[in-house]
């Protein structure tokens, strides 16, 4: 990912449905502490090898990942299209914005909890640390459009997330990918 003197291009991370838990709700699915299957490039995350099921009103998704280290809040992040398949309805928020967003049964080894106002669908967004910002000449929750050039390629728009362990990538979802038929690594165009 570098700045060229036309373009600036950064680099697609795919994300999955994946939940975030407290240590009290952690405790309540599972009886082993969490283990890393493997570190992600967000400084201090990685999944683990730990999975779950969600359940909703209409259908459930089976082997959803946790991601560490625990948080002080429980979220459930799922694409439009698991949405369907659950039969929720959750907004589309930044992460940690969980006022009035849907309620989801988590379903681990050793019990079941409902987290009301938990699960969200994740606002597209581009992580880098403030050195980077300053690179780029972008603010925290700048939003910017993020230009695709491939055979479905267009334009979408990504919030600027900047923390001091942030690395430089641009997250979607899932569906996000299948639309413009992108994948984790592939490179785009990032327009002030």
């Amino acid at each position: 990912m570098v700045k060229n003197k036309e373009k600036i291009i950064g680099t697609i991370a795919v994300s999955n449905r994946h939940c975030h838990f407290t240590k009290e709700v952690y405790d309540k699915l599972f009886d082993e502490p969490i283990s890393i299957k493997r570190p992600l490039n967000q400084i201090g995350e990685y999944a683990a090898f730990q999975t779950v099921t969600l359940k909703g009103p209409k259908g459930t998704i089976e082997n959803v990942r946790l991601i560490g280290p625990l948080r002080p809040y429980n979220q459930v992040e799922v694409a439009r299209s698991d949405a369907l398949i659950l039969g929720v309805n959750p907004p589309v928020r930044q992460s940690g914005d969980l006022e009035d967003s849907a309620t989801i049964t988590v379903i681990g080894p050793k019990g079941e909890v409902t987290l009301e106002n938990a699960c969200i669908q994740a606002e597209r967004h581009i992580h880098m640390n403030a050195n980077k910002a300053r690179e780029l000449g972008l603010k925290n929750e700048d939003l910017v459009k993020v230009k695709v050039e491939n055979d479905k390629g267009g334009v979408m728009e990504a919030f600027v997330k900047i923390k001091d362990n942030g690395f430089y990538e641009i997250h979607i979802d899932k569906d996000d990918a299948n639309c413009f038929m992108l994948n984790t690594g592939d490179e785009v165009e990032i327009e002030r």
